[in-house]
């Protein structure tokens, strides 16, 4: 096996981190690690460099404000899942945290991580969605609708950082999830929003190109907010995934199941 060397870096701040990566080859961020890590281990990645964000004071900590809630990009999904400040405004999305992977992955991976790797299957992208957050970087804002452009694609620049999510806890928000029973990653995952902007509904591990908003769900929960109302959409599986763990039309009919789980527990 040919061996190769990478560089690792410690950034002190979001402006050292920024020149970290300027001054490299072929340089990564890399946060929490739970995507990377297993990359490198595998040769899907070759970085000359790699640049942690981990230790940087600034992407740290949670902020509760009235109802608006700030996650630093650097906070670890275990936090999230044990934040009174954030149950008390919007205890769906620290039950969506408290089931991400197993008790590693909660303590190392970062809010900040998923949402810049944008895994198909993972849970943070589609409560970003659903919620309408906004992806808050070292040199913009970036509203939820504009973040996310397929798989494993944002909008983000090659040098951009995840510095935070920042968003408007709703009247009522649930999450809801099939999880694959190994990975624990959504093979159909429903997160559902209901607030000033009105319902939003965000769907994870199913579509083909990522997490989606889903306008049948929005419409019937718009017009009716009870799971009987979600239960009775009908979900197109034109483009939904079909993959070995299940079919297309499987993850249809997850869809509306989760959905309906996701309003019950709103």
């Amino acid at each position: 096996m040919q061996l190769y060397s990478t560089s690792y870096h410690r950034a002190s701040s979001i402006e050292d981190a920024g020149k970290l990566l300027s001054g490299a080859e072929d340089g990564k961020f890399i946060a929490g690690g739970q995507t990377l890590i297993a990359a490198l281990k595998q040769r899907l990645a070759q970085p000359s460099d790699l640049v942690d964000l981990r230790h940087i004071a600034s992407m740290k900590g949670i902020t509760v404000n009235g109802r608006q809630v700030t996650i630093g990009a650097a906070v670890t999904h275990a936090e999230v899942a044990s934040s009174a400040a954030i149950r008390a405004v919007c205890p769906a999305i620290v039950h969506l945290a408290s089931l991400i992977g197993d008790p590693h992955v909660r303590h190392m991976g970062t809010i900040g991580g998923s949402v810049a790797n944008d895994d198909p299957a993972a849970d943070y992208p589609s409560a970003v969605l659903g919620i309408g957050a906004t992806v808050v970087t070292n040199s913009r804002e970036i509203a939820a609708d504009d973040f996310f452009v397929g798989l494993f694609e944002t909008a983000l620049a090659e040098d951009e950082i995840i510095t935070a999510v920042r968003f408007d806890a709703p009247e009522k928000a649930g999450y809801a999830k099939f999880a694959n029973p190994a990975s624990r990653y959504a093979m159909t995952g429903v997160f559902v929003s209901k607030g000033a902007g009105g319902v939003r509904v965000a769907v994870t591990g199913a579509g083909s190109s990522g997490v989606f908003r889903h306008a049948g769900l929005e419409a019937a929960l718009s017009a009716n907010w009870s799971p009987e109302a979600a239960a009775g959409v009908e979900i197109d599986s034109s483009e939904l995934m079909s993959d070995l763990h299940c079919t297309a039309e499987y993850r249809a009919n997850l869809i509306r199941v989760m959905a309906k789980r996701a309003v019950q527990a709103s």
